[in-house]
């Protein structure tokens, strides 16, 4: 395996990271946001009042997001196996 090679592999991997994490962290950046905007239309400042609903936007993302997230993963692992297959 030489640089070019490495440095594909961990440019897959980075990719990949960033194609599985986004439905949880779409859902947290929605939901803050929304929560937000609530706080400062109602100058309610409760600090747990932004948690609360951010864990269960992630907790619902990440549960209807699985198989794209397996999937992704399983691509991922797939161009690995081939790699080590070629012998790259």
């Amino acid at each position: 395996m030489n640089e070019i090679d490495a440095l594909e592999l961990v440019r897959a991997a980075i990719w990949t990271i960033i194609i599985a994490s986004a439905p949880a962290v779409a859902a947290a950046m929605v939901v803050g946001v929304i929560i937000a905007l609530l706080q400062a239309l109602t100058q309610v400042q409760e600090v747990t009042l932004t948690f609360v609903p951010k864990i269960i936007a992630i907790f619902v993302a990440l549960i209807l997001g699985a198989p794209f997230i397996g999937g992704q993963i399983l691509t991922f692992t797939t161009l690995v196996y081939s790699w080590i297959e070629k012998g790259l």
